[in-house]
């Protein structure tokens, strides 16, 4: 468990590692409160937190009666296609944007890291944990999982930029695609602390999974955007004839 989070949100967070990977199915009737409660050794008030926050986020539902359930997934959307940089869309809104590094560590990879980047399991991978703002206000909170031996050595100049631009500038690695998807999550404490809001505040959380021109996976992101203070514009093309 990270230090700065707290019980609850560790919790929440394994429940919900467990939904995304079909230990629990969706349709499939939840453990009950107690059970969970002996599971994880916690009190009732903190697997309820935890249940509470689930249920809002949509993935779970209670039915009275009868219990909670796995939600249904999530319908998905796609994002439509853009090449510029964080700082290109800040400042061409008359905005000054600032990326601050939090830290950059090497970590042995986990069975979720190896799910999502090509690893073995206690591969060293770089962790990338920036801020990003705009005219001094947080608006992104994000963590990038980078396998050392894709891009060995990244350094804080180059987090503090673009990690795209490194990895195309630095080590010879183009993206070529990136799959994302995104949710509504409700801001942590620890979410809370690196975004200066309060609990409870909703937020787009986004997952992405970079690829370079042969379709290999180089970068896994995990990022959390304000909902106060972003919004998302999607663009479709639709060619002539299609219906």
């Amino acid at each position: 468990m990270d230090k700065n989070q707290s019980l609850h949100a560790y919790i929440k967070d394994e429940l919900l590692t467990r939904i995304k990977s079909d230990e629990y199915k969706r349709g499939e009737k939840f453990p009950t409160e107690l059970e969970l409660c002996k599971a994880f050794n916690v009190s009732r008030t903190t697997v309820r937190t935890a249940l509470t926050q689930l249920t809002l986020e949509g993935y779970l539902v209670r039915h009275q009666g009868r219990g909670t359930f796995v939600a249904d997934k999530k319908v998905r959307q796609t994002l439509s296609n853009t090449v510029q940089r964080y700082s290109d869309q800040v400042e061409v809104q008359g905005k000054k944007p600032e990326i601050t590094l939090i830290s950059i560590n090497v970590v042995p990879a986990s069975e979720t890291l190896k799910q999502s980047l090509p690893v073995n399991v206690n591969d060293p991978i770089q962790r990338v944990e920036r801020v990003r703002k705009a005219n001094g206000e947080p608006t992104q909170y994000e963590i990038a999982y980078i396998p050392w031996n894709i891009a060995p050595g990244i350094t804080q100049a180059q987090a503090e930029t673009s990690l795209y631009a490194a990895l195309k500038d630095e080590f010879e690695i183009h993206i070529a695609k990136t799959t994302e998807h995104i949710e509504i999550t409700l801001a942590d404490e620890q979410l809370c602390s690196h975004l200066q809001c309060e609990p409870g505040l909703p937020c787009f959380y986004i997952e992405t999974i970079a690829e370079d021109e042969s379709g290999k996976k180089v970068e896994y992101s995990r990022s959390y955007f304000r909902g106060d203070k972003t919004n998302f514009m999607i663009e479709r093309n639709y060619p002539l004839g299609e219906k």
